[in-house]
């Protein structure tokens, strides 16, 4: 295949990247009336960035993991949802606008978690961490459009920030200049969930987080710091 190939085949809609959709449609049109007319790929690339980090909020407990569920317009439209989720909007809102993407999964250590999620997982690791490819300027970076600035505050890290060049991969330290996460495991980039490998390695990985087939544990973020 030639690049030009590649490329257009990541702009194509999928069973998750469904941004052929309303749901995706409208999110990208609140965001860019005109479709970001006047702007460059980057300054849409970070406009929709800052859209699904703090637009959508990150909530492991509760989620759904259904087919369904992980399709970026249904988690549009509940609202909320945890990198495995927020990673396939971002990438369906810049397909929308033409800029290629790519999903990634790698396994972290002290992914932002409460001593309850912990419990859940089993400890400090958690497996399938995912945040999203972008293709700009002629060159692949890593964005990571997940934990939303409020929660960031909550829990005192840093909010990622992402200027279309570099990595945005994982907050290192914490505000008080603590390890805070660090990659421990690549999975690799995809064009689309692979959803069986995701689920039975999630499964695998941490199966206490499971409440049900398809649903994480019920609870809150939130509550947990205002807890802690």
């Amino acid at each position: 295949m030639t690049v030009r190939t590649i490329q257009e085949n990541l702009l194509r809609p999928t069973e998750f990247i469904d941004h052929d959709g309303p749901e995706v449609r409208g999110f990208v049109r609140k965001v860019l009336p005109d479709g970001g007319a006047a702007m460059s790929e980057v300054e849409r690339a970070c406009a929709l960035y800052y859209a699904v980090r703090d637009g959508i909020h990150y909530e492991v407990y509760g989620a759904d993991l259904s087919r369904e569920g992980l399709r970026a317009g249904a988690t549009i439209s509940r609202g909320t949802g945890f990198c495995v989720h927020k990673s396939v909007v971002y990438a369906a809102a810049l397909r929308a606008v033409g800029i290629p993407s790519r999903i990634y999964y790698g396994d972290v250590r002290n992914h932002l978690a409460s001593p309850r999620l912990e419990e859940l997982v089993g400890g400090k690791v958690f497996c399938f961490h995912s945040l999203t490819t972008v293709y700009l300027e002629g060159r692949w970076v890593r964005a990571t459009p997940v934990f939303n600035a409020l929660l960031c505050k909550l829990y005192k890290i840093r909010p990622l920030d992402f200027d279309g060049r570099s990595d945005s991969m994982y907050h290192p330290f914490d505000e008080d200049g603590r390890r805070h996460m660090e990659f421990l495991r690549s999975h690799g980039d995809f064009d689309d969930v692979p959803y069986d490998f995701l689920i039975d390695g999630l499964r695998k990985a941490h199966p206490r987080l499971f409440e049900n087939g398809v649903t994480t544990a019920g609870g809150s973020l939130v509550a947990d710091a205002a807890g802690a």
